[in-house]
């Protein structure tokens, strides 16, 4: 095992105050004793617009949870999406990473490169550029499936372009030491492009609360809505992948029941207009569009909630995911209901920690409200103890952490083996 700290660079086109599970991942590195630096863009997902504080312009350092230092690169904003501007998007973070990042490589010395890849893949490139500055391996951790995820959103539909996406992801499996994949489903997909012994698995994870201090509270009207009715609630991205009209479609037939039951979206996304106009044309007074919170809002979003719903289009590359708020449901220790198939469905079945029926079955989803609605209180709730028991058995992100860095011990006592 190595003798002095790990130093490893995280490299991700995302990190805070973006909310996604990779803060969480470096500041528990960092309480592990691993030297952690971060290498990043200008925050502005999901609005699109570069956040208070920060400018789209010029390489900053600045500092989280206190000591962490993070490496900004200059970032083209997504702005309001479609593809010209992520395009833009993702090329500015690539371009950019390059030019700034590798001289920190080449001063740090740095035993291994960690990067987090939600979308795109191409975000690998800055780290593989900074690993030809000064070698050390790079650990790739694939969250999302390209070329397939490409075209199940129908962000590319041309088959030649599709092709010619599948051999430059090919190239950069190549190009990296390790592939870490968040589901047991990706194996084969990835297989198809890179060396099996390359592929490990590694599922993502979730904590449930930082240790900032930081506390933001729910609006009174909507916690009131809450506290008062049966309340299925979905938090997250509202974007094309989530099969939100298998949400606008239940609705309608709940609401035509008279059904007690409301459903409410909480987060924002590429569909939320689209969603805002749905429940107006159809008069969805049981949809309830509550906005966007921060993060540290979820828990008492959760505890407020009857239940929790996730959903995803019908698609094979769909089936091979579990969406992070899964992982983030069953840590809240609430009943789930599910509109999705494959491995989200297989993680809460195999849980026992609620209900589901197959991607875009609006019927049945409505089905599993009104069965959830109808469950004795005492039900529901060893359902959610169920789901935290299974959590904390699969998803702990202290336990996670502390098998990353065997993992980074392990490749890098490899390599020096083999020097």
């Amino acid at each position: 095992m190595t003798q002095t700290p790990l130093k490893i660079a995280v490299v991700s086109q995302y990190f805070f105050p973006e909310n996604f599970i990779i803060n969480d991942i470096v500041r528990e590195l960092s309480a592990l004793g691993v030297h952690v630096e971060v290498f990043t863009g200008k925050p502005n997902y999901p609005s699109g617009e570069v956040f208070p504080g920060y400018t789209a312009h010029d390489a900053v350092e600045d500092r989280f949870a206190g000591t962490i230092a993070v490496h900004r690169a200059p970032l083209r904003p997504r702005k309001k999406g479609g593809a010209k501007n992520l395009i833009l998007n993702y090329f500015s973070f690539v371009a950019n990473g390059v030019r700034y990042f590798t001289r920190h490589a080449k001063r740090g010395q740095f035993d291994a490169y960690f990067v987090f890849a939600p979308s795109p893949v191409i975000s690998v490139i800055p780290a593989l550029a900074m690993k030809r500055a000064h070698r050390a391996p790079v650990f790739l951790w694939v969250q999302d499936l390209w070329p397939e995820s490409l075209a199940a959103t129908g962000f590319i539909r041309n088959k030649f372009l599709l092709s010619i996406v599948g051999l430059l992801v090919r190239g950069l499996y190549w190009a990296v030491d390790v592939l870490l994949v968040q589901s047991q489903a990706f194996i084969d997909p990835v297989k198809r492009y890179a060396r099996a012994d390359k592929i490990n698995y590694y599922p993502n994870s979730y904590l449930q609360q930082d240790d900032s201090g930081e506390i933001c509270k729910l609006p009174e009207s909507l916690t009131a809505v809450l506290r008062s009715h049966f309340c299925v609630v979905f938090a997250g991205n509202l974007g094309s992948a989530q099969g939100l009209a298998t949400i606008v479609e239940a609705a309608r037939v709940l609401h035509a029941e008279q059904s007690q039951a409301l459903i409410v979206m909480v987060g924002t996304g590429s569909k939320a207009d689209w969603l805002a106009e749905q429940k107006c044309k159809w008069g969805l007074d049981n949809l309830i569009i509550a906005g966007a919170y921060p993060r540290t809002a979820m828990a008492e979003l959760f505890e407020l909630s009857a239940a929790l719903l996730v959903t995803l289009k019908r698609d094979e590359i769909f089936s091979c995911t579990i969406p992070s708020k899964v992982q983030a449901y069953l840590a809240a220790g609430r009943p789930i209901i599910g509109s999705l198939d494959g491995e989200g469905a297989r993680v809460i079945n195999d849980a026992a920690a609620g209900i589901t029926c197959p991607a875009e079955d609006a019927a049945g989803l409505a089905a599993c409200i009104r069965s959830m609605l109808a469950m004795p209180q005492t039900q529901r709730e060893q359902m959610g103890t169920q789901a935290r028991a299974y959590f904390l058995k699969h998803f702990e992100l202290k336990a996670q952490c502390k098998a990353l860095v065997r993992m980074f011990e392990q490749r890098i006592e490899q390599d020096k083996a083999t020097q």
